[in-house]
């Protein structure tokens, strides 16, 4: 876990990523490392390795990196998303979030990732 003293950690994610709406789950390769899915009263999005995007999808934004919070998040604590979204809105760069029941993960367009970096770490983040 990189929590040492307060600060907060995050991890680079390697691989590209897409954020989709999917008519159906049947392309959906859940057996990937980084697959998250959300399903409302009319719409299913996906969030995936762009490499593993289904062929059938409604609209897709390919393009994205992300960053994931290191460690298990205890659902008490309060401010982590908006520390780091507070940090980078100042910056003028946009962010999509996604929550799991261990942590936290942070998706940017990917022409802004490096940027992001420099930004989260000259705030005290560290990030790897």
């Amino acid at each position: 876990m990189l929590w040492t003293e307060g600060v907060i950690g995050l991890i680079r994610l390697e691989p590209e990523f897409t954020v989709a709406k999917v008519a159906d789950l049947s392309g959906v390769d859940f057996n990937r490392e980084y697959v998250f899915l959300s399903k409302t009263d009319d719409e299913l999005s996906l969030v995936c390795e762009s490499s593993r995007l289904p062929s059938q999808c409604e609209a897709a934004e390919r393009g994205w990196r992300g960053l994931k919070i290191e460690g298990m998040l205890d659902f008490g604590l309060v401010g982590i998303i908006a520390g780091i979204s507070g940090c980078l809105a100042a910056a003028g760069i946009g962010l999509f979030v996604v929550s799991t029941y261990n942590t936290d993960y942070i998706f940017l367009k990917s022409e802004h990732l490096e940027e992001a970096v420099k930004v989260l770490k000259e705030k005290g983040y560290c990030v790897a």
